[in-house]
């Protein structure tokens, strides 16, 4: 008996020595993975929020997460380990809120991204003498709020820099262009040109358009603008993509977008270029109009998990109203900075009732942009009125953004299970003037991430890029501290309001995946779901706050697949 004992200590010895343990050898062949990862700092964003040490691959998916000594039972022959020698894992991060072909087509323009205005004119000067007369100068991310005077540009700072090409600059909330005349010619807009429905011409003390049109109101400029060639967008796909991986992004919702663009992505997808996973929403026609990209999904369905739960089509994405830069969101009583103005609602109440029906006839996740109490309402009330109609239990519906709320609001969103989609960097951009545009009353409820998750609300966290810059960091920092970048305000910005850490790292993994129906794959690092994470250079959990802006990606990992290294 005493032989037998020493002869299986031998024999496990020598297994250990191996690289293998004693017990695996039964499971080698069921359970060796492509990768295994030892030696981690992994937060595993489940239920319990638990930490892990190793984690082993095999395919797209993980089949264990946990301690090494376990992880080391799916070591095989072929099998790769990688030693982590203790850095931070973390799911790979969801952002719920993005604008994915904008973001690589704003690569080919003028980068105007929150530059003085008299760069931005020197850029556009410069364009014009590159280009012949006639070729349209594109670009975007002005912002009049950082500007000295904080007033909107006008179309004769562009003629004097531009004057035989037409230009469209889109403001940074891309719900506004700065247009110089050669442009608002060629969209016929005059000043017998009325206002259309959701959008608004500013206008001098004569009544001529000034060169900045709001929302709708730049549609008859922005509607003959050249597209630009297959080629072209395919290459600022790619581009996007790259920016995502760099940023350790695996997964967002692209929230709004047409068929045309679709199929360039099922393009890049079918030759194996595409990688990133992609939750996208159908954008709608103009002015209640049901348009040719939702038509088209509304006949053939849903496309759910395709090229390996790379891409989803499920969501009709539709616009209420427009943005707090702009003084077009729309609010329930005047703006404390233009009495007499509440701003734009894009819908009818009828116009928004069909639309949604509709939607919930052909069975599609809902998502409006509601930005003011007015449209917030207009949405609720809207939400409310066709699912008492046609009750379905785990709807999913969506607000996007949701910054204006009010108390009621927050309540009613949390108690009809929608999800507010909520970008955190936006409060720290806004900060400057949203108490301006609502007042200290109103601001209260405004960005009141707290009050919303303390109401029983999940919030899905975003960038909104181009918007904003894409980077989550930023993002989950703005999230904890409410400040800018800077610093600034010391101690936040209404800082009742802010997030944990927990709760952020959530918003932008498990509760966006919630967001999109597919928390079953992923938002957190379970076995079974997809082996989507970062590795990052500081420990996010633990970190003084302000270096949370400053977290580097070292490497991104989809699918099992190593996609970004720095």
């Amino acid at each position: 008996m005493k032989r037998l004992s020493i002869l299986f200590t031998v024999v496990l010895v020598l297994s250990m020595l191996s690289g293998t343990t004693f017990a695996s050898n039964s499971k080698e062949k069921a359970e060796q993975a492509d990768t295994v990862y030892i030696n981690g700092n992994i937060y595993t964003v489940d239920k319990k929020f638990s930490k892990a040490k190793a984690m082993a691959i095999k395919g797209q998916k993980l089949v264990y997460v946990g301690n090494k000594g376990q992880a080391k039972k799916y070591i095989g022959p072929s099998t790769k380990v990688i030693d982590l020698k203790g850095k931070t894992v973390i799911p790979g991060l969801n952002d719920g809120h993005l604008h994915f072909p904008r973001i690589g087509i704003n690569l080919l323009k003028i980068d105007g991204f929150n530059k003085p205005k008299e760069e931005i004119l020197n850029l556009v000067k410069e364009e014009a003498n590159r280009l012949k007369p006639g070729e349209w100068i594109l670009g975007f991310g002005w912002n009049h709020e950082l500007w000295a005077d904080k007033k909107f540009p006008t179309k004769e700072e562009l003629d004097a820099v531009a004057p035989d090409n037409p230009v469209v600059l889109t403001r940074v909330d891309a719900h506004s262009i700065w247009v110089n005349s050669k442009a608002l010619a060629i969209g016929g807009i005059s000043k017998e040109t009325l206002d259309p429905q959701g959008g608004e011409i500013i206008r001098d003390t004569n009544g001529e358009p000034t060169g900045v049109l709001i929302d709708t109101a730049g549609t008859p400029v922005t509607s003959k603008i050249p597209p630009y060639s297959t080629e072209r967008i395919e290459e600022g796909l790619l581009k996007a993509q790259q920016e995502l991986f760099k940023n350790g992004i695996t997964s967002a919702t692209d929230a709004g977008t047409h068929l045309s663009y679709i199929n360039d992505m099922k393009n890049l997808y079918k030759q194996g270029d595409l990688k990133v996973r992609l939750n996208v929403m159908v954008a709608n026609g103009e002015g209640g109009a049901t348009g040719e990209s939702l038509e088209h999904y509304y006949k053939h369905g849903p496309e759910i998990g395709l090229f390996g739960d790379r891409l989803t089509v499920r969501s009709l994405k539709l616009v209420g109203d427009g943005s707090l830069g702009s003084r077009s969101a729309a609010l329930l009583e005047d703006y404390s900075d233009r009495p007499g103005h509440k701003g734009n609602y894009r819908f009818t109440d009828e116009e928004l009732y069909r639309l949604v029906k509709e939607a919930r006839k052909y069975g599609w996740q809902v998502a409006t942009h509601a930005i003011g109490d007015g449209a917030i309402e207009q949405v609720l009330k809207t939400y409310e009125r066709v699912l008492k109609e046609e009750p379905l239990k785990d709807h999913r519906w969506r607000i996007e953004h949701f910054q204006v709320a009010n108390a009621s609001e927050i309540q009613r969103i949390a108690a009809l299970g929608a999800i507010p989609s909520m970008q955190p960097v936006h409060a720290t951009s806004d900060k400057n003037m949203a108490e301006d545009r609502v007042g200290p009353e109103r601001i209260k409820y405004s960005y009141a991430w707290r009050k919303v998750i303390d109401a029983g609300s999940h919030i899905i966290g975003g960038s909104d890029a181009p918007v904003e810059l894409v980077n989550p960091f930023h993002g989950l920092y703005a999230a904890v501290t409410r400040m800018d970048r800077e610093g600034n305000p010391v101690g936040g910005w209404y800082p009742e309001e802010s997030m944990t850490r927990e709760e952020a790292l959530k918003a932008f993994t498990s509760w966006a995946a919630e967001g999109s129906f597919e928390e079953k794959i992923k938002g957190s690092l379970e076995a079974g779901k997809l082996a989507d994470f970062i590795v990052v250079d500081r420990d996010l959990m633990r970190c003084p706050e302000d270096e949370l802006k400053d977290i580097q990606v070292l490497s991104t990992v989809l699918g099992g697949e190593v996609v970004y290294q720095k």
